[in-house]
């Protein structure tokens, strides 16, 4: 079992600041001296690695959908080991779920897999008394629920902000802080943007998670809102934990002590992918080096293989195409047989050029950027055998991308689900799909990518 304070903090719907909060939060507790961590229901990303930027440790995600509901507690137990707090963020409202499961994918099913205390958080501009009445209705839905109180957010005067504590003070819920409008500024970098802030711990990035802790520190009741969440029951469950199953069979012809090394691409911030990927990759004997395809102009020397994770930013098609020393040393990387994987907009860095920038040229195919973004949860079949999956496995896996490759699969491809054309391209030791995939839902993936790259490297043949 972990032993460790939580929050999850949600809301009645999306748009009432419950990202502001959470990062402020984190913020306000870290710049106190407490060992926080940051969590994200869901699979995204980006806020995902905001939380990491303002807990000073990786933000994780936390989906049932990718890792299967039985793993979400064992994740949270390993990604908040030592923590003297830990802040989970919602997604939408807190009995939404993307794919309409809210009985296993919602911020509530999550708290209540956590055993967790939940705190409302309420865009109340608009609102008078009638708060007591949602509240309370988001409090009776569900007797597993426990709903430790609210926050009030974008309150008007001195006289609303009495009027709301009188009508929930009548139903019983407790209020941690009221927000006035405007004190939760629109600070963080544009969405367009991506991981990239994060990932290079840019000025602005962290300036803006500064004053969020700042708002969110001078506004709410940081010592009450810390004892409910130490009043937490320890989370039922082991920790999750990166190490194999089973060691790695030593025999064969490429020694078992081999560590190859895996460029990785991120920054000084972090990674493109989730941190469960770089501990995966470790635990399973690989020396795994971080390289900017942004500013770095070469792999990591002696790279035996690379992982190009689903938070690289598609709109930084000018930067990623300017690099042409790495794109070149890629397509040589892959050219050899060096195992190769890329997601989301890793992908699009691979084709031959997007939106008429030339790219890294590994696969035959042409990114063109569109209005709209496909998005969505994907169970998806493996068409061709790959070191990520053998040919018939099945996978959840998730898509959210504005560009759309012509042609969207190779000759062989990655990926086939019902009611869409095959997807991504597997060659030689190349596996490249916009769907992303999890590996922590994916047992024994670190160490099969791992011993790809070492044959690779101690016997410079393909994987």
């Amino acid at each position: 079992m972990t032993v460790v304070p939580r929050l999850v903090l949600s809301a009645p719907s999306s748009g009432h600041g419950t990202s502001a909060v959470a990062l402020g939060l984190l913020a306000a507790f870290a710049e106190r001296g407490l060992d926080v961590a940051g969590f994200k229901v869901g699979p995204d990303q980006v806020d995902a690695g905001y939380l990491g930027l303002a807990a000073g440790r990786p933000g994780r995600t936390l989906d049932a959908r990718l890792v299967g509901p039985d793993r979400v507690p064992a994740l949270f137990g390993h990604g908040a080991a030592g923590a003297g707090l830990a802040v989970v963020q919602g997604t939408m409202g807190l009995y939404d779920s993307v794919a309409g499961q809210s009985e296993t994918e919602s911020t509530a099913a999550v708290a209540i897999a956590l055993r967790s205390p939940v705190v409302l958080v309420v865009d109340v501009a608009a609102m008078g008394q009638s708060v007591a009445a949602l509240v309370h209705g988001f409090r009776a839905y569900d007797d597993q629920l426990w709903l430790g109180g609210v926050i009030l957010n974008r309150v008007a005067s001195p006289r609303h902000e009495a009027m709301l504590r009188e009508a929930l003070d009548d139903v019983g819920v407790p209020v941690y802080g009221a927000v006035r409008r405007h004190e939760l500024p629109p600070v963080l970098p544009p969405r367009r943007h991506g991981l990239a802030p994060v990932v290079g711990r840019d000025a602005d990035a962290l300036r803006a998670v500064r004053r969020l802790g700042e708002a969110v520190a001078a506004t709410l009741d940081l010592d009450r809102l810390l004892t409910l969440a130490r009043s937490a029951p320890p989370v039922p469950g082991e920790p999750w934990s990166p190490e194999p199953a089973e060691p790695a069979d030593p025999s064969g012809p490429v020694p078992a002590g081999a560590s190859p090394v895996i460029a990785v691409a991120g920054g000084p911030g972090g990674d493109y992918g989730p941190a469960e990927t770089t501990e995966l990759l470790r635990a399973a004997g690989a020396e795994v080096v971080r390289f900017d395809p942004l500013r770095d102009e070469a792999l990591p020397a002696g790279a035996a293989a690379l992982v190009v994770g689903g938070g690289l930013p598609e709109s930084y098609a000018e930067q990623l195409s300017a690099n042409r020393r790495l794109c070149i040393a890629v397509a040589e990387l892959a050219r050899t047989g060096r195992p190769v994987f890329a997601e989301g907009a890793g992908v699009l860095w691979l084709a031959r050029e997007l939106d008429g920038l030339p790219m890294c040229g590994v696969l035959d195919t042409v990114g063109v950027s569109r209005e709209g973004v496909v998005v969505g949860y994907r169970s998806a079949t493996a068409r061709t055998d790959s070191v990520l999956a053998p040919a018939g496995a099945t996978v959840v896996g998730y898509k959210e991308h504005r560009a759309v490759l012509t042609p969207r699969a190779g000759q062989s491809p990655a990926w086939s689900w019902d009611g869409g054309a095959p997807e991504g391209f597997v060659w030689r030791g190349v596996h490249a799909s916009q769907l992303m995939v999890h590996w922590a839902g994916q047992p024994g993936v670190g160490a099969r990518v791992v011993a790809a790259a070492r044959a690779a490297a101690v016997l410079g043949a393909p994987a």
